[in-house]
């Protein structure tokens, strides 16, 4: 996929001599897993598909040998600087499993901002979404999600972003596509290790 083809040659670009070393060493996804996601997920986006081929996760994932963990995804926090991890397919699978409650911010948000209203009032439901990636910070503080239960505002496989402290979910593309190229057009900027430090949560 000419996509996330262009997205792995800009990224392995934009990564430090040590982080591509290490990335160097992952493998693809099996296609037994691969076809357990699909299975699971039908709506499962051919782009995250076509990118799990080439790297089955870089959150602490264990290849041959080695276990790595490389930042290789970002999103909308601090104008985009701030990393994430990309989960393999078996920690997408097992971390999928949960309800993701919002009604807590629903009822009691002292901002109308706290849930997008693009997102199901119900919350993330089990089998109605992928949790694909971590955030640099142990995975807590922000997770992003492919949405396929959206509310009547949103489109089927949006992207979601969730941050803690405070709590908030916003859509932050209507595709994993289109996320993907807000990546690329923002130039890979959250692998800029000059900000990095002042990144915390």
């Amino acid at each position: 996929m000419d996509l996330v083809n262009k997205f792995l040659n800009g990224l392995r670009a934009a990564l430090s001599t040590d982080e591509l070393e290490a990335l160097n060493t992952v493998r693809g996804a099996t296609r037994e897993d691969i076809e357990t996601l699909r299975s699971e997920y039908p709506n499962c986006p051919e782009s995250l598909i076509s990118l799990l081929e080439n790297i089955d996760g870089t959150y602490w994932p264990k290849h041959g040998e080695n276990k790595i963990a490389v930042c290789i995804l970002g999103s909308d926090l601090e104008e985009g600087r701030y990393p994430y991890y990309l989960l393999s397919i078996q920690q997408m699978l097992e971390s999928s499993k949960e309800e993701e409650d919002i009604s807590y911010l629903l009822e009691y948000q002292d901002d109308e901002d706290d849930v997008d209203p693009k997102i199901n009032p119900e919350g993330l439901l089990p089998g109605t979404y992928i949790h694909f990636s971590d955030c640099m910070n142990n995975g807590g503080t922000s997770r992003l999600y492919i949405d396929f239960n959206p509310s009547d505002k949103g489109v089927c496989g949006q992207i979601i972003r969730f941050v803690h402290d405070p709590d908030q979910y916003k859509v932050i593309a209507n595709s994993f596509d289109e996320y993907l190229q807000q990546l690329l057009d923002g130039d890979f900027i959250f692998l800029d290790k000059e900000k990095l430090n002042e990144l915390r949560f």
